[in-house]
C-alpha cells in the first residue's frame, strides 16, 4: 500500500471514530444519571445533537417526558420519540435559532428540585442556543467580527457569554432547582466545560476583566449598551448542574495513532492542541517534513486541534484548505517530490466544507477526488467558522511515494 493510501486510511478510521462519539458519548454517560422521581427532559444541541438525542431516546425510552433537539440546518435525520427537532442557523444565529432558544426556555420553566434536564451538548452549540442581550442584528455583527478577526474559540466563547441570557451558566440557573446533567462532546482545546458552547449549565471560569481585554486585542467595533454587557458577572456557582465531558479531538488522535503504529510508522503525536493561524502550521508541517525526509524509515507525526484564518477578503476556502496551501512551500515541494517520500492530510470533523478548485489543483489532489467530503452534504465556506475541532494532520513519510499534500 503506497503511503498516500495510508495516510486516507489513517484518516478515515479517525473520523470513523469522530462519526461514534455521539452515540458513544451518550451510551458511556448515561449510567451516571442520578434517579429522579420527577419529569425528565432531553435537551439536544449542536452539530451532533441529532445522534446524542437519537442514542438517549433509544437507551431511556419512555422515562423521556418530552424535549427539544436543536441543530444546524440539515444536520437533522428526521423525528425522534417525543422530541421536537428544530435547525438553526450556524456560525452566526437566525431567527429560529432565537425561536428556538425560547421554547427551549418555555419547556424549561418552572421546574422542581424532582425535576432533570438531560443536557447533550456539541460543537455549534454557542451559535444554536442563544437568547441575546443585545439586539440581534447587533449580536450578528459581533459575531462576523469575532469569526474574521482571528481570535480562537475559547476568546470567542468568552464574549458570547457577556452577550447571552443563557450562556455562561445562565441556563442552568434558569433550570434551578431543577437538575441539569450535562453531557459534552468538546469542541475547544483543553476541553474546558465552561467553553464548551460557552458553558450554558456549568460555572464560568471567564472574568469580565478577560472579557474586556479581548474587546481591545481585536478592536471589536462595540456599542456602549455590549461594553456596558462585558462588566456584567456570570453565574460562578451552580449546585444544581452536574456535567460529564464524553468526547473530544483526543480520542481522534488516539485513533490515528493507533492505526499507524498497527501500519509500522513510528509516530509522534505533536499535541492534541494545535491553536494558531492555519498559514503558520502549514509552515510548522513543512519544516517537519524537511527534517526528516532525508533520515529514512517510516514516521508519522499527527496534531488535532484548531487553526483560524484571519478573513480579510470575500473567496471562498477556509481553515483546512488555507493550511494545505501553506504546507510545504515550494523549496519543500521539490525535496519530497525528488525524493518521492512525503504525504500529508489536513481535515475538519465537520461536514459542511469542500475543497476549492484552487486548493486541489495546488497541492495535487485529482479533480474526481477535490468534490467528495469526508461526511455528504458538502457546501462552500465563504467564511472561515473556528468552531469545530479538526484532527489534522496526518502527516506520514516514507521513502517509497511522491509528495501530495490534499484536503477533504
Amino acid at each position: 500500500m503506497s503511503v498516500r493510501e495510508d495516510a486516507q486510511e489513517i484518516l478515515s478510521s479517525a473520523l470513523r471514530r469522530a462519526k461514534e462519539l455521539p452515540r458513544f458519548a451518550v451510551r458511556s454517560t448515561l449510567p451516571l444519571l442520578p434517579p429522579n422521581d420527577g419529569k425528565l427532559l432531553l435537551l439536544a444541541v449542536g452539530k451532533a445533537a441529532w445522534e446524542m438525542a437519537d442514542e438517549a431516546c433509544r437507551l431511556l425510552g419512555d422515562r423521556i417526558d418530552g424535549g427539544i433537539v436543536l441543530t444546524k440546518y440539515g444536520h437533522s435525520r428526521g423525528p425522534i420519540g417525543p422530541l421536537a427537532v428544530r435547525e438553526a442557523g450556524h456560525p452566526v444565529p437566525d431567527e429560529n435559532t432565537y425561536a428556538a432558544t425560547r421554547e427551549i426556555l418555555s419547556l424549561t420553566d418552572g421546574l422542581t428540585e424532582r425535576d432533570t434536564v438531560l443536557f447533550c451538548l456539541s460543537g455549534g452549540g454557542s451559535a444554536l442556543f442563544e437568547r441575546p442581550l443585545l439586539p440581534p442584528d447587533e449580536l450578528e455583527d459581533v459575531t462576523r467580527q469575532l469569526l474574521s478577526c482571528g481570535a480562537d474559540i475559547g476568546e470567542i466563547n468568552t464574549l458570547r457569554k457577556r452577550f447571552s441570557a443563557v450562556k455562561g451558566g445562565r441556563f442552568a440557573a434558569h433550570c434551578a432547582p431543577g437538575r441539569v446533567f450535562s453531557v459534552l462532546l468538546s469542541d475547544v482545546l483543553g476541553d474546558r466545560p465552561d467553553s464548551i458552547a460557552s458553558g450554558p449549565a456549568c460555572p464560568d471560569g471567564s472574568t469580565c476583566g478577560e472579557a474586556a481585554e479581548i474587546a481591545r486585542k481585536y478592536r471589536l467595533s462595540l456599542s456602549p449598551q455590549a461594553l456596558a454587557l462585558l462588566s456584567r458577572e456570570t453565574p460562578k456557582r451552580l449546585p444544581n448542574a452536574e456535567t460529564h465531558i464524553a468526547g473530544s479531538v483526543r480520542q481522534l488522535c488516539a485513533e490515528a495513532e493507533r492505526v499507524c503504529r498497527e501500519k509500522g510508522y513510528k509516530t509522534v503525536l505533536l499535541t492534541d492542541r494545535l491553536s494558531c493561524e492555519a498559514r503558520e502550521a502549514g509552515g510548522f508541517f513543512a519544516s517537519v517534513a524537511r527534517t526528516y525526509a532525508e533520515k529514512g524509515g517510516k514516521c508519522a507525526f499527527l496534531a488535532g486541534g484548531e487553526t483560524v484564518v484571519r478573513v480579510t477578503g470575500t473567496g471562498l476556502g477556509g481553515r483546512n484548505q488555507e493550511l494545505a496551501l501553506r504546507s510545504p512551500p515550494p523549496s519543500g515541494l521539490r525535496v519530497c517530490r525528488r525524493k518521492r517520500r512525503c504525504c500529508s492530510r489536513s481535515v475538519r470533523t465537520a461536514r459542511t466544507v469542500r475543497p476549492t478548485r484552487q486548493a486541489a489543483l495546488r497541492t495535487g489532489a485529482r479533480r474526481r477526488k477535490c468534490g467528495t467530503p469526508a461526511f455528504p452534504p458538502p457546501t462552500p465556506c465563504a467564511t472561515t467558522t473556528p468552531t469545530t475541532p479538526s484532527a489534522h494532520p496526518a502527516t506520514c513519510w516514507s521513502r517509497d511515494r511522491p509528495a501530495r499534500t490534499s484536503t477533504t
